[in-house]
């Protein structure tokens, strides 16, 4: 499997401006190649394939006197904004064909040399890593490197970043075999919510720090000293920089707040069940801003992938199943109920639940349940259900059960209809 790591460097002034000829001559490049396409396609012709876009853009543009320049920068790069625009491509018609899931993707766009972030890829025949620690890139030059921890394998490729706030990173590709953890026997639902961050269903709580609104009153004085600054001024830049930083520094403490819990909760546990939530829905109303504060993408996504590298299970349960309706002890449904009441006592058989605990409980059960009818597994009586079914499983098979009271009779107390 392919896993990323990611490494601040510090290049000199030197090098600094050689890494912004390069981002330039890239975006240049890439520009230069879809305008070449959306010109063919507008006279009806096929679209021009990798290399022949290569000859044109790169090989016969260096031998102009408009695009000269181009033999200044390694051409490793130069390449690789081709290939990013054939991905941006595939990615459009993978999208319309319905070959590939998600939110529909567009036709690429041009590419602006005001945008905040900039990357630039190297592979193999662009950069080096050396022996006292320093990685060389072509044409720039042996960049300084805060080698946090060391890397698992050798790198296929590297990535460099200038994020908003002036930060440069090296982003590595390697390629690493699964390390699946010893096998232990818990397995939870989590009721991922915003007055708690999370609620597990062995009774665990994770509160929610809200990182967003903590730093809420410093990103507003910042913002305030931004918009009094004349457009097009070097203290403009400078505050804009004050405020990237300030972004990139929230934006930092949740993502390490959220490796260290997805990473407890991984080793701790044989198998994660989540409720597939529709955060694009959420973020649209009056809680957008909590909402995109808690990260709740982030948090799953993470939760893939480790699963999926130390052997673990994640399973995902449908929106529509109602987990706040159903009593987790006999399965009685009591309908809807308003988001202020916390707590709620079944009119079947009179046991009082929390609201996020009962959720977390009925998730867990509706994705054991999702789990031993997942593809795969035996169907015939009497064959022992294998230990993970696999790696990802998302979806579940209950759906949106009647509004009428019944008793349990599938897993945990879930009512089948």
């Amino acid at each position: 499997m392919h896993l990323r790591y990611s490494y601040r460097i510090y290049p000199t002034a030197g090098q600094r401006a050689s890494l912004a000829r390069t981002f330039g001559c890239a975006r240049v490049v890439y520009n230069d190649a879809l305008a070449a396409r959306k010109q063919a396609r507008k006279d009806g012709l096929p679209y021009p394939k990798g290399t022949d876009l290569q000859k044109l853009v790169i090989t016969a543009a260096k031998k102009t006197a408009e695009r000269a320049w181009l033999a200044s920068v390694g051409v490793d790069p130069l390449i690789q904004s081709l290939r990013d625009l054939d991905t941006a491509y595939r990615n459009f018609f993978d999208s319309v064909s319905g070959r590939r899931r998600g939110r529909p993707v567009g036709l690429p766009r041009f590419k602006s040399k005001r945008d905040a972030r900039q990357t630039l890829r190297f592979t193999r025949n662009g950069f080096r890593l050396r022996s006292n620690g320093k990685l060389y890139l072509a044409k720039i030059g042996d960049v300084r490197v805060k080698w946090s921890r060391s890397l698992p394998a050798d790198p296929s490729s590297v990535t460099i970043v200038l994020d908003p706030a002036g930060r440069y990173h090296a982003s590595f590709v390697v390629d690493v075999e699964p390390d699946h953890l010893p096998e232990v026997d818990a397995e939870v639902g989590i009721d991922l919510g915003l007055t708690t961050y999370a609620v597990l269903s062995d009774g665990s709580v994770i509160d929610n720090p809200r990182f967003l609104r903590t730093a809420e009153r410093k990103l507003k004085a910042a913002q305030r000293e931004l918009s009094r600054k004349a457009k097009g001024s070097k203290n403009r830049a400078k505050a804009r920089r004050k405020v990237a930083k300030a972004h990139a520094k929230v934006a930092d403490t949740r993502m390490d707040w959220l490796h260290k819990q997805t990473t407890k909760i991984i080793r701790e546990t044989q198998a994660v069940y989540l409720e597939d939530l529709n955060v694009r829905g959420l973020a649209r109303g009056r809680l957008a801003t909590s909402v995109h504060d808690a990260g709740w993408a982030t948090f799953r996504r993470l939760l893939e992938e480790k699963a999926a590298r130390f052997g673990r299970t994640v399973g995902i349960v449908h929106r529509a199943f109602p987990s706040s309706q159903l009593c987790s002890e006999c399965g009685h449904r009591d309908g809807p109920k308003p988001l202020h009441v916390r707590e709620w006592t079944c009119g079947a058989c009179g046991v009082l639940h929390d609201r996020d605990l009962n959720a977390a409980r009925n998730i867990l059960a509706a994705g054991q349940a999702d789990r031993l009818n997942a593809p795969g597994g035996p169907a015939r009586p009497g064959v022992a259900i294998p230990r993970r079914a696999r790696p990802v499983e998302r979806g579940t098979h209950l759906g949106d059960l009647p509004r009428t009271g019944t008793r349990a009779a599938g897993a945990g107390g879930i009512p089948v209809p």
